[in-house]
């Protein structure tokens, strides 16, 4: 689980540098919001593997992960969906009078929700397998 905070925070750096934006205490209450949601997403899976497991008594292999990864695909892929663009209004029009405070959290969320949806969706089941 906590194996995606830092692909989390990959992404965010990199879209603040992309955005051109210092890395500020705004961008940094996008770090903590951020955190919550790959972890969440992480939660998700690594219990749904653990109910696979122990209430429909699939015996823990790569089946077991693979079917837990494709049932919890859409739930996770919806919450950062749903996340990124409903911050594409604070993201658009950086100039615009009061967005100085938002627009660095919108960017650091957004940019690590990208980087952490896809890279977790790999890097959770593998680490769940070793």
């Amino acid at each position: 689980i906590l194996g995606s905070i830092p692909l989390a925070l990959i992404g965010s750096v990199a879209a603040l540098w992309i955005a051109g934006q210092p890395l500020s205490v705004a961008s940094m209450i996008g770090f903590i919001t951020l955190t919550g949601i790959a972890t969440r997403n992480g939660i998700l899976k690594i219990s749904h593997y653990l109910n696979l497991a122990i209430h429909e008594g699939m015996p823990f292999g790569r089946d077991l992960v693979i079917r837990g990864s494709l049932e919890r695909l859409a739930p996770v892929l919806m919450t950062a969906l749903s996340a990124g663009v409903a911050l594409v209004p604070l993201m658009i029009g950086a100039d615009a009078p009061g967005k100085e405070i938002l627009h660095p959290v919108a960017v650091t969320i957004f940019g690590g929700l990208i980087s952490a949806t896809l890279l977790d969706t790999v890097l959770t089941p593998v680490l769940f397998l070793t």
